[in-house]
């Protein structure tokens, strides 16, 4: 069974970053790969922490309130769909709607988490972003009869440790 979402695959990203300062190349590249279609950014989270450990926080979404709305009631009826009952999958999609009605998916839990986990002087970022290039190639594929088998991203440690674990192990003599 596919699901069909009317969204494309997300990604979340974490960076830190040694130093609160930017230029705006990361933001710039952000505007292209948006202006061009290729992502939504659903929401972002940037936290500074200063070196007196106050935090500077600037969050931002592509999404509507209306689109919030939509996309919260969608993950919570997917969240729900999982239970195999109904009545829970209609009540996890009104609570998924109502957590976004401030337009955020990220909140002040995420926040402090953060804030928590990085040094002072540094930043770090989460991000939400949506692959709006993928969904013509995900409609086409359920609409020849496709159906999703693996969805996985493949990251360079993958392959390092997949290199080692093909690696006989050699010992010293």
């Amino acid at each position: 069974m596919s699901v069909v979402t009317g969204y494309g695959p997300v990604q979340m990203l974490v960076l830190g970053f040694d130093r609160t300062q930017f230029d705006d190349t990361v933001t710039s590249e952000l505007q292209r790969l948006r202006e061009a279609g290729t992502i939504r950014l659903l929401d972002v989270l940037f936290v500074k922490k200063a070196e007196d450990g106050e935090l500077e926080v600037v969050q931002r979404s592509d999404l509507s309130h209306d689109e919030a709305l939509d996309f919260g009631a969608m993950v919570g009826a997917l969240v729900g769909l999982g239970t195999g009952d109904d009545e829970q999958m209609l009540t996890a999609a009104v609570a998924g709607a109502e957590a976004l009605d401030d337009g955020h998916i990220f909140g002040d839990h995420e926040v402090w988490f953060v804030g928590d986990a990085i040094p002072e002087g540094t930043s770090a970022v989460i991000a939400l972003i949506e692959h709006l290039w993928a969904i013509p190639l995900r409609d086409k594929l359920v609409d020849a009869g496709g159906s999703m088998l693996v969805d996985a991203w493949i990251h360079p440690a993958d392959l390092v440790a997949i290199g080692a674990a093909a690696t006989p192990a050699t010992t010293g003599a």
